[in-house]
Formats: C-alpha cells, sequence, structure tokens
C-alpha cells in the first residue's frame, strides 16, 4: 500500500485584483510530496511561488482547490505549530528575544515550555553551530546566524513538513550555500519533508525532485 503524502494540493486557483480586472496566479496547480521527500520549486519573479507556499500552508485560501495534510484537510492555525515548520527570506526573528527565546516560540505556541522544550532548544543551537551564540540578540547575530536560527526554529517542534521560501534571498553565496546544506541535511536527518522555493538552480539541483513553476502550472525542472 502506497504511503499517504504527507502534503497533496490538488487544483489550485488563485488570481488578485488589479484595477478593474483579476489576475491569475496559479491555474488548477497540483503538487503531492511524499513523506521525507525534499521538492525544490523555481520559477521567474511574480510568478507565484510565494502564493503557492502560503497557500500550501494554510496562511491564504484559494480560490479553488484543495490542500491537505497527510490526508487531513485541517490546515488550521491550532494544527499548524505541530505539523509544519517554516523559513522565510527575512529571518522574521523577535528582535527583543534572544536566538533561545525566538527558538522556543514554536513550544510556547504549543503550550510546551518545559525542560524539554529548553533541552530541544539548546540541541538544535548547538546542531546549526550556535550553541555559544543562544543568549545573543538578533541585532547582534549576522545574516547567516539569523537564518541559522530560522532553520532551527522552523524544526523546534518536530515537524513532518517544512516550508522555505527564498531562505538564502538576502545572504551572500557561501553563507548561502552554508544554509542550504545545513536546511538539507537536518531534514533528511529527520524524515521531515521540505519544500524549498528558490532562484538558485544549484540549490534547487540538491533536492529529490526539481519543480519549475510556469503560467500558473507546476512541471518537471
Amino acid at each position: 500500500m502506497n504511503e499517504t503524502p504527507i502534503l497533496s494540493a490538488r487544483g489550485l486557483c488563485k488570481s488578485y485584483p488589479s484595477g478593474d480586472r483579476r489576475i491569475t496566479v496559479l491555474r488548477g496547480t497540483d503538487l503531492e510530496i511524499a513523506p521525507g521527500e525534499s521538492v525544490s520549486v523555481r520559477g521567474e519573479s511574480g510568478s507565484g511561488k510565494s502564493t503557492l507556499l502560503h497557500l500550501l500552508a494554510g496562511l491564504d485560501e484559494p480560490d479553488s482547490g484543495t490542500v491537505a495534510w497527510a490526508g487531513s484537510a485541517d490546515t488550521g492555525a491550532s494544527r499548524r505549530a505541530g505539523f509544519l515548520g517554516m523559513v522565510f527570506q527575512a529571518f522574521y526573528l523577535i528582535p527583543e528575544l534572544d536566538a533561545f527565546q525566538n527558538l522556543l516560540m514554536p513550544a510556547r505556541i504549543r503550550g510546551r515550555v518545559a525542560a524539554e522544550a529548553h533541552g530541544r532548544a539548546n540541541e538544535l543551537l548547538a546542531r546549526v553551530g550556535l550553541a555559544e551564540r543562544g543568549r545573543h540578540l538578533p541585532g547582534q547575530l549576522s545574516g547567516g546566524e539569523q537564518q541559522r536560527v530560522a532553520v532551527a526554529r522552523a524544526l523546534m517542534n518536530r515537524p513532518r513538513l517544512v516550508l522555505a521560501d527564498e531562505p538564502t534571498g538576502n545572504l551572500d553565496e557561501r553563507t548561502g550555500e552554508s544554509v542550504i546544506e545545513l536546511l538539507l541535511g537536518l531534514c533528511r536527518e529527520t524524515g521531515t519533508g521540505l519544500v524549498l522555493v528558490t532562484h538558485n538552480a544549484a540549490h534547487a539541483q540538491r533536492t529529490d525532485r526539481r519543480l519549475f513553476l510556469h503560467e500558473g502550472a507546476l512541471r518537471d525542472g
């Protein structure tokens, strides 16, 4: 028997108003991700990559079509904190909290701030090479260090799926390569599925499967 996909999107359509007309971004887009599989999505600027990711994350609603996580149509906020981790181009760390406290935020959302959560945060900081930087505020960290914290935060609740939206877009080439290597390595070690939106062809080549978004539809890329 085939294993239930960790993510299944069927017939996703999405458009936005623009003056007196609507701009169609997605046209019946389908996507399936197997448990533990890494998939990259590339496409021209404005092709709808971020829109697609927001629909997959349950952060936006499609005009039509469905998204299911591990066979369930429940993609609400209460489930998201335990099922899904996200990494963004802009890091989105809370500036008033140090790296350690930023990592604890997903656990707090789930009501888990016991010793186990603290141990998990310290473990992840060590895993991303920031064991000595846990008490530093985001403003005291380099861009690459901030993104490493963001990667660790995405994995804090041991999610089944990580969605990453241009995670190296604000980093230089060398730092970006190290972040991608870390993200892919951690996801493979933990058996976590990954959808990586990227403009970088070399980074895309490192995923198990490569897709290209063009004119609202995904194709092999």
